[in-house]
């Protein structure tokens, strides 16, 4: 008999959720220990090191990174020097200048840096986000005729890159385009395209979200600006905007992203910005931010005017300078947002439905019905690709046409595809990116075009695996050794998030000491190994499956619990909670 290779952490081979716990392979505790070794550095800290791959001589600069260090010279990018030069003549004159952004925190966050930039050089801007549901995607010719005979220039930010007919109907003003997704063969003819995912670009700094490219800018526009004697408005205070987009857009946490994440939070921090300070005081949040906070708590309410409201409330929140409006804009967005948590929840479970009934063992999972929000459609199709550890899409039909979005798994390009499909003339149109894409599609080709799309994400790998995913855990520890002092250390290798993911601890043979129901889906509990003080841990979304009943009525059992260690100020007093993902029983 062959031997398990890598056996169940724990011998957990289907928890309660369906998946096998994995532990950390033999080399990487080998480089876990010679790190512990020649850095002195807490092994817990250290495994988490081995996993990300950091080598011993960088751990020093690993553990700090420096924006000075990472960030790449602008000049790099094709485009960079004539966007920045046609941006700051619009300035010097006072001429026109429109924004045209996309509808989510990326593109929101985009428009404020440069109404930001903009208000401290003493000019406005016409902020133009488009209707999610009226106009779609990104620049449209209506909307961009219209600005041109209002405008000198026009800035698409977070879109634009694949809008030829849009930006030629622009007639009488120049286009800048500042973009991150994955451009076509050809580009529209705009003064300038800037964009790290050009297909004439190294693909070197394809991982930057938009707001990243637009700040890029900026720091070009400054070093044009010394160059002629003059100063600009400080760049640094505003990396609290690109933070929170390079989070919010699930841009993986390598290279110059960590500096702009790590540095950004500590703006944050601050509470200078007043439509992040009302955001934070509506959403409860008590702490200091974290990249936790700004994907999953500022966020979501960023984007729920986008998806179900006013397109422009989140922009118009990250670029307001009064804090009545920016109280006012943040009531509306969390009161959006609540609508949106409910018209998700009624279309995840009817294409969840939909899809079990297709099968859930397809390269590409996918539902599609009349009705259907498209403001929620991408969080649905995420819901999926979670639940099945495949690539998802999720469309909407209003009539003869159906607006979709995508998500996808590691390793397995999305966005690349669904390019193929619209040049294939089975999309009306679509793009994205690796993670992510949108999609329109006549109602007589999505099958044919779901079935081609299943098959270009075959090839890549999606499908390969069945079930849930495994549930990679870094290691063992118990409730007395996570302290606020270990995790406080253990962030030092943060930011964590997309391609970064946080250290993930299994807790064996606990005891549930307290177990109560907090909100609608939520656990809150207590627990330990009856040797020593218990622990708090947070189950989020614990009653949409299994975890929350189990939990709840344990009836004295004994369970292995995995998650994520939060540390939490209350009162000037730290604690460790875990942020609990999984659970089994431990027999």
């Amino acid at each position: 008999m062959l031997q398990d290779p890598c056996p169940a952490f724990l011998n957990v081979t289907s928890s309660l959720t369906g998946r096998r716990w994995v532990g950390p392979d033999a080399q990487t505790d080998r480089q876990a220990e010679a790190l512990a070794q020649s850095t002195g550095l807490p092994r817990p800290l250290c495994q988490t090191l081995a996993r990300l791959g950091v080598p011993p001589a960088e751990v020093t600069a690993y553990l700090d990174p420096k924006l000075r260090d990472l960030l790449p010279d602008p000049r790099h990018f094709k485009d960079m020097e004539a966007a920045a030069a046609r941006f700051l003549a619009e300035v010097k004159r006072k001429g026109r200048i429109a924004i045209f952004a996309d509808y989510d925190v990326d593109g929101g966050a985009s428009a404020a840096l440069l109404i930001d930039w903009l208000r401290q050089s003493g000019l406005g801007a016409t902020l133009y986000i488009p209707d999610r549901i009226d106009e779609g995607y990104g620049p449209n010719p209506e909307a961009m005729a219209e600005l041109a005979r209002a405008h000198d220039l026009i800035i698409c930010v977070d879109c634009g890159t694949l809008s030829h007919e849009a930006i030629a109907a622009a007639k009488g003003a120049d286009v800048l385009v500042l973009d991150h997704h994955l451009g076509g063969e050809t580009l529209p003819e705009a003064e300038a395209i800037v964009n790290p995912n050009r297909q004439d670009e190294t693909g070197d700094h394809g991982h930057l979200c938009a707001a990243a490219v637009v700040f890029l800018m900026l720091v070009e526009s400054g070093r044009q600006l010394r160059a002629a004697g003059r100063t600009g408005p400080d760049l640094m205070a505003m990396l609290d905007l690109v933070a929170l987009a390079t989070v919010a857009d699930v841009a993986p946490l390598r290279g110059v992203n960590r500096a702009f994440v790590r540095q950004g939070l500590n703006i944050m921090a601050e509470r200078r910005r007043p439509g992040l300070v009302a955001l934070s005081d509506i959403s409860r949040l008590d702490t200091a931010p974290t990249p936790y906070h700004l994907g999953f708590v500022l966020g979501p309410r960023i984007n729920a005017g986008g998806r179900v409201g006013k397109a422009d409330l989140g922009a118009r929140l990250l670029a307001t300078q009064d804090s009545s409006e920016a109280a006012a804009l943040s009531e509306r967005l969390d009161q959006l947002n609540t609508e949106r948590r409910d018209i998700e929840a009624a279309v995840r479970d009817a294409a969840l439905a939909q899809a079990e009934t297709r099968g859930l063992d397809a390269p590409l999972v996918w539902a599609a019905a009349d009705g259907w929000h498209p403001g929620v459609v991408g969080i649905v199709a995420s819901r999926l690709k979670e639940l099945t550890n495949r690539p998802a899409v999720v469309i909407g039909f209003d009539g003869d046409e159906g607006k979709g979005s995508g998500r996808s798994v590691s390793g397995v390009d999305l966005g690349a595809s669904v390019h193929r499909l619209a040049a294939e003339d089975l999309l009306i149109k679509g793009g994205g990116h690796r993670m992510a894409a949108g999609l329109t599609v006549a109602r007589g080709k999505i099958d044919a075009a779901m079935a081609r799309l299943s098959d270009l994400l075959a090839r890549q790998g999606a499908g390969g695996n069945t079930g849930a995913a495994d549930l990679s855990l870094d290691g063992l520890l118990m409730p007395q050794a996570a302290t606020p002092d270990l995790v406080a250390q253990i962030e030092t290798a943060g930011p964590f998030g997309a391609g970064a993911p946080a250290p993930r601890y299994a807790f064996a043979d606990m005891t549930i000491g307290f177990a109560k129901r907090v909100g609608d889906t939520h656990l809150k509990l207590r627990f330990g190994d009856g040797t020593g003080p218990q622990m708090d841990g947070i189950a989020f979304g614990a009653f949409e499956g299994p975890i929350g009943p189990r939990l709840l009525d344990h009836g004295g059992a004994r369970f292995h619990l995995a998650g994520r260690l939060d540390l939490n100020t209350w009162g000037g007093r730290q604690s460790v909670q875990l942020r609990l993902e999984d659970v089994s029983p431990a027999h």
